[in-house]
């Protein structure tokens, strides 16, 4: 079976593709169009049963940002569970909180361009 993007997974990516949040666009409006020194990301994309919310396939990385839903236990678990799968398909995963995209977007920035391979 495919790990990219599953076809039953389909609809549900082009839904969240058309609904992103406010923290979602604005942090896409910086990665689309390989403005992120030439790196080309996708939105909604979806590995094994995870839809990311963003993923460099070059550099495979996965960023994720996280609002209020992922604080509580449950959410963190399933959060440790999801990155410690797409960690073992020899991914990286980048973590931020919702406002860092408003509050701090530079080094946001800053450190997904470090993370890329040299």
């Amino acid at each position: 079976m495919a790990l990219h993007n599953r076809k039953y997974l389909k609809e549900n990516r082009r839904e969240l593709r058309g609904s992103l949040t406010p923290d979602e666009a604005e942090l896409w409006k910086y990665l689309k169009e390989g403005q992120l020194l030439g790196r080309k990301f996708r939105r909604q994309h979806s590995i094994g049963n995870y839809i990311l919310d963003f993923y460099c396939p070059s550099e495979r990385i996965a960023i994720e940002l996280d609002g209020q839903v992922h604080l509580n236990s449950n959410a963190e678990y399933f959060d440790e569970k999801r990155d410690q799968a797409l960690k073992s398909l020899g991914m990286k995963v980048l973590r931020f909180k919702n406002k860092e995209v408003f509050e701090n977007h530079d080094a946001m920035l800053q450190e997904i361009s470090s993370s890329f391979s040299k």
